[in-house]
C-alpha cells in the first residue's frame, strides 16, 4: 500500500508557518527565544481572526499551536533542539488567553482587544527575562572564578556579560565544545567578544575540566515540574560530574520554559529528529573524515538529555532564585 502523503495546511496554519519561520530566520528577530516567538505568532492569530466565540479563538490557536509544533520537527528550524520550550510558550500563552477572558467574559469583542493588549505585554515582559535572570545570577558569579558551561545558551552569555562588563569582575570560562553543531565553539566567540578570558574543551574532557571549575552555569530547554532539566546532551553528565567533585550546578532559564512534563528517565524524553552525525579525525593536518561502515554500525544522535533535580543546586530564573523543589509551585501559579 503507497503511503499517506500528508495532509496540506489549511491557509491560516500556513500564515502561522510563515510567521514562526519570519521570527526565527529574520536577523531583526535572531535574539528572539523560540517560545516568545511563538507568543507572538498567537497575538497575530488574535489580530487575524474572524471568530465571535471564545471556543472558535481557542480552536484557531490549537490549529496554531499544532501547526508550529509540526514545524518543529524540522531541524532546519528549531536546529538540535526539542519542541519543549517552543510547546510551553504556546501553553502559557493559550492559558493565558483563557484566563483573560473568564476575567472579561461579558463582552467578547472587548475581551479580545484587553487580551491583544495584554499578550503584547505579556510577551515583552518575556523578552525582558533574560535581563532579570542574568541579575540574580551574577551576583553568584565572584571574583577569579572559573566557571564552566556547556554549548551555547543566550541567557548564560547574558549572565556572565552582565558580571563582566557591568559588575566588572574578573573571572574566566571553560566552554565544552558543544557537538554536534559545535554551540560551545560559538559561544567562546561571544565571550571572547566581551573580553572574558575563554577556554574550549571536548566534550570528553568535561571530568578534567571540572577539577578547575569553581562552578557550573547552563541553560534550559525546559524545566519540568520534578525540578529537573531538559538541555542539551551531555548537561546530564556534566550534572554527575559536578555532584561527584561537590562544585555547585546552576541552571539559567526562563519563567516560560516551565513545562508540565515529568520525565523519570532518558527514555521519557521526546525524541528529536536529526540529521546525519559526521565522524572526523581533527588531528591531522587535513581534516579526514570516518567512514563509519553505515551498513554495520549504527550511530544514535540523541541531542538532548533530562538532568534530574537531585544534580541541580538552584535555578536563576524571572521570578528569582528558586531550589528544585520550588518549581512545582511555580508551575501550578503558571497555569492557574
Amino acid at each position: 500500500m503507497a503511503a499517506l502523503s500528508p495532509s496540506p495546511l489549511s491557509p491560516e496554519v500556513q500564515i502561522v508557518v510563515a510567521d514562526l519561520l519570519n521570527f526565527m530566520e529574520g536577523s531583526e528577530h535572531s535574539d528572539v527565544a523560540l517560545p516568545v516567538a511563538a507568543m507572538k505568532v498567537m497575538l497575530n492569530v488574535i489580530k487575524r481572526s474572524k471568530a465571535i466565540t471564545m471556543t472558535g479563538l481557542l480552536s484557531e490557536l490549537e490549529a496554531a499551536k499544532t501547526g508550529m509544533l509540526g514545524l518543529a520537527a524540522s531541524k532546519d528550524i528549531c536546529g538540535f533542539r526539542s519542541h519543549i520550550p517552543l510547546q510551553s510558550g504556546c501553553e502559557l500563552f493559550m492559558r493565558y488567553v483563557t484566563r483573560s477572558f473568564y476575567e472579561m467574559s461579558s463582552d467578547f469583542e472587548l475581551c479580545i482587544k484587553e487580551v491583544l493588549l495584554r499578550g503584547e505585554t505579556f510577551a515583552g515582559m518575556s523578552l525582558t527575562a533574560r535581563q532579570s535572570i542574568a541579575e540574580h545570577g551574577c551576583e553568584f558569579v565572584r571574583e577569579g572564578q572559573v566557571i564552566l558551561t556547556h554549548g551555547y545558551s543566550r541567557v548564560v552569555a547574558s549572565l556572565l556579560k552582565m558580571a563582566a562588563e557591568k559588575q566588572k569582575k574578573n573571572f574566566s570560562v571553560i566552554v565544552l565544545e558543544g557537538r554536534p553543531e559545535g554551540g560551545g565553539a560559538r559561544a567562546a566567540a561571544v565571550y571572547a567578544e566581551a573580553n572574558i578570558p575563554v577556554t574550549v574543551v571536548l566534550d570528553s574532557a568535561m571530568g578534567y575540566a571540572m577539577e578547575k571549575a569553581d562552578l557550573v552555569i547552563v541553560g534550559a530547554e525546559g524545566v519540568v515540574e520534578n525540578g529537573g532539566v531538559v538541555n542539551k546532551i551531555g548537561t546530564y553528565a556534566l550534572g554527575i560530574t559536578a555532584k561527584a567533585l561537590n562544585t555547585p550546578f546552576y541552571v539559567a532559564a526562563e519563567s516560560y520554559k516551565f513545562a508540565r512534563l515529568y520525565p523519570l528517565n532518558q527514555a521519557d524524553l521526546p525524541r528529536v529528529e536529526t540529521g546525519e552525525l559526521r565522524f572526523a579525525d581533527t588531528t591531522t593536518p587535513e581534516v579526514e573524515e570516518i567512514d563509519m561502515k553505515k551498513d554495520l554500525i549504527t550511530v544514535d544522535n540523541c541531542v538532548i538529555d533530562y538532568t534530574p533535580a537531585k544534580y541541580i543546586t538552584l535555578l536563576f530564573t524571572d521570578l528569582g532564585v528558586l531550589t528544585p523543589s520550588a518549581i512545582s509551585d511555580e508551575l501550578i501559579r503558571l497555569y492557574a
